[in-house]
């Protein structure tokens, strides 16, 4: 009989599922694994004075965690499972995860995509608003103690870069790399040629992410070339559209700090899956810098003067044959693909299923 797996994960952020996560359920479904994935709605509050009593509440009695726990258990009960898999960025659901897998006795594998020690002044929690900032350096101890316990106690642990691996294995010595990556299905090279040469950055943009933005814009505003455009997308984008503005773009910007750790964005593999060229500022010195040297990405740089130069190299590329392509170097290697097949090895070997 096939294995049975149940999958738990934070919610979904629009406009598409945590790519990491909804890969590896389609292959392993597809690999005859039968797989249930559960989590909270996406917006699970009534309105803000719901939200704001419950995070409180969940921060002085875990109440959030508890509840999903309850509900899960619940919603499970006529159900058998061989392993459960917790995929997060930060702490949710971890204890619904432990809480089952130490029910019936079954491995808990936990794959933990961030940790809040990456970055500077717990930057990645979610509420940035003013009154919110005080309780950062609480909300973020409570977040770890609790993170931590279930730390402990897994079966294996799977994380994105060889920092994050050195840094968990401090908890638990099984902890094993497994970066993530782009989907090949989607994230591929086609050759769109424009009118303009963009630069562009997709996602959100952090506190710790502004200095380097305005280093960007520092530079490109020096150049005096008016078709050269800086261009920011916060949102709105679902992954085929991404695809489609990244193969539209001449260079994909990057941004980190010195000041942060293991920082893997997804968007960096997003642009090595469509060959464009990366620009990465500053160079952190760490593992994001070594993937890009590894496979020759693009650059990353600290300087106004060199990021220009970079700029000007791949514009004049994109002058003579209107697009930019990147040769890249060992790129299956970060593939999805590749990544989901050795989840499935990691999974067998550590579990026995």
């Amino acid at each position: 009989m096939s294995p049975r797996l149940l999958i738990l994960t934070d919610p979904p952020a629009p406009p598409a599922f945590i790519p990491r996560v909804r890969f590896l359920t389609d292959y392993l479904k597809g690999k005859g694994y039968q797989v249930d994935r559960e989590t909270e709605p996406l917006n699970p509050y009534r309105n803000k004075l719901d939200w704001a009593v419950k995070a409180i509440w969940s921060l002085l009695t875990d109440w959030r965690n508890r509840h999903f726990s309850r509900e899960v258990r619940r919603r499970i009960a006529e159900r058998k499972y061989d392993a459960v898999i917790c995929s997060t960025f930060s702490t949710f659901p971890l204890r619904a995860a432990l809480d089952i897998a130490k029910e019936r006795d079954i491995p808990l594998l936990v794959d933990i995509r961030d940790v809040d020690e990456q970055v500077p002044d717990a930057q990645y929690q979610a509420h940035r608003q003013w009154w919110a900032k005080p309780f950062r350096t609480w909300y973020r101890a409570v977040n770890i103690r609790r993170r931590n316990r279930v730390l402990k106690e897994a079966t294996t642990i799977t994380t994105i870069s060889p920092w994050h691996v050195d840094f968990l294995k401090q908890f638990n010595p099984a902890v094993h790399l497994i970066y993530n990556g782009y989907d090949p299905a989607i994230y591929k090279p086609e050759e769109v040629r424009s009118d303009k040469f963009y630069i562009r950055y997709i996602g959100k943009l952090y506190e710790f992410q502004e200095p380097a933005a305005e280093l960007i814009s520092e530079a490109v505003s020096r150049l005096h070339q008016p078709d050269i455009v800086l261009d920011y997308i916060h949102s709105g984008l679902n992954n085929q559209q991404v695809a489609d503005t990244i193969n539209a773009s001449s260079i994909m910007l990057v941004f980190t700090s010195k000041q942060t750790h293991g920082m893997m964005t997804t968007k960096f593999y997003e642009a090595l899956g469509c060959e464009k060229p990366v620009l990465c500022v500053p160079d952190d010195e760490g593992v994001l810098a070594d993937a890009i040297q590894l496979t020759n990405a693009g650059v990353a740089l600290d300087t106004v003067e060199d990021i220009q130069a970079f700029i000007m190299q791949q514009y004049t590329v994109w002058q003579t044959q209107g697009f930019t392509r990147q040769a890249i170097h060992n790129k299956q290697s970060f593939s999805r693909l590749t990544q989901a097949k050795k989840f499935e090895d990691l999974l067998r070997h550590s579990t026995g299923i």
